[in-house]
C-alpha cells in the first residue's frame, strides 16, 4: 500500500471505486479493517462474518458496503494492510540501527517479534490467505523478501556482508523470522525478544558476514 496503515488514503484498501474521500471516511475504513482483523483472527475467514465485523467496529452494516463489496474484498484488503503494518513497524528499527547490516537485521527481527506478540492474529490471517486469496498470500511474502534482498544488496555494496548475497539469502532470512515469530510470539512467549534477536544476529554474522 502507498498509504500508511495508520492514515489510510484508500487507494488500495477499499473496493474499486469505493475509496474514502474524507478524513472521517478514512477513520471509518480503519475501524472496519481493525475489526476485520479481530473477527478473522478469532473465527477464521469462513466462520467470520460481515455482521461480526461491523459489530466489532461499532458501525452500521451500510458503512461496510460503502467501502467493500464483500467479505472476500475486506479480507484481501486486510492482508495488504497487515503486511503494510509490519513494514511500518520494522522500518524505523532498521533505519535507527547502528553497527552495519547485521545490526539492522537484528533490529528488524526484534521489532517483528514484538509486533507479532501484540498482533498474534496476523499468523492465522496470512495462513488462511493461501487458500482464500493466493495472490495476496504470495504478494505478502514476495514483497517482504524483495525488501530484504534490496537491503542485503546495498549492504554488500558497502562491504558489510558477503558479496554473493542474493534472493535465496533474503528468503532464508524471512523464513527464519516468520517461524521464530510463530514459535516465540504466537505459541509461547518464554524467551526474551532481545535474546532471540541476538542469537540470530550471531548466526547471520557467521553466515553472511564478511571474513574481516
Amino acid at each position: 500500500m502507498n498509504a500508511t496503515a495508520s492514515d489510510l488514503q484508500g487507494s488500495e484498501a477499499a473496493s474499486a471505486g469505493k475509496e474514502p474521500r474524507t478524513a472521517r471516511g478514512r477513520r471509518t475504513l480503519r475501524l472496519i479493517l481493525d475489526a476485520a482483523a479481530e473477527e478473522f483472527g478469532a473465527k477464521g475467514f469462513h466462520e467470520g462474518s460481515i455482521s461480526g465485523i461491523t459489530r466489532r467496529a461499532g458501525v452500521a452494516l451500510g458503512s461496510f458496503y460503502t467501502y467493500f463489496d464483500s467479505k472476500d474484498d475486506v479480507f484481501r484488503a486486510l492482508v495488504r494492510d497487515m503486511s503494510e503494518q509490519v513494514r511500518e513497524h520494522v522500518a524505523p528499527a532498521i533505519k535507527g540501527a547502528t553497527g552495519g547490516q547485521i545490526a539492522a537485521e537484528q533490529a528488524a527481527l526484534l521489532a517483528f517479534i514484538r509486533f507479532a506478540r501484540e498482533h498474534k492474529e496476523i499468523y492465522r490471517i496470512i495462513d488462511e490467505a493461501e487458500f482464500v486469496d493466493p495472490e495476496s498470500f504470495r504478494m505478502h511474502y514476495a514483497t517482504t523478501a524483495e525488501r530484504i534482498a534490496k537491503r542485503l544488496q546495498a549492504a554488500a555494496e558497502r562491504g558489510e556482508v558477503r558479496e554473493d548475497v542474493n534472493e535465496i539469502h533474503a528468503w532464508a532470512i524471512m523464513g527464519m523470522n516468520v517461524f521464530l515469530g510463530l514459535r516465540y510470539s504466537v505459541w509461547q512467549e518464554d524467551v526474551d525478544p532481545e535474546a532471540i534477536a541476538d542469537t540470530v544476529a550471531k548466526l547471520l554474522a557467521r553466515g553472511i558476514g564478511t571474513d574481516r
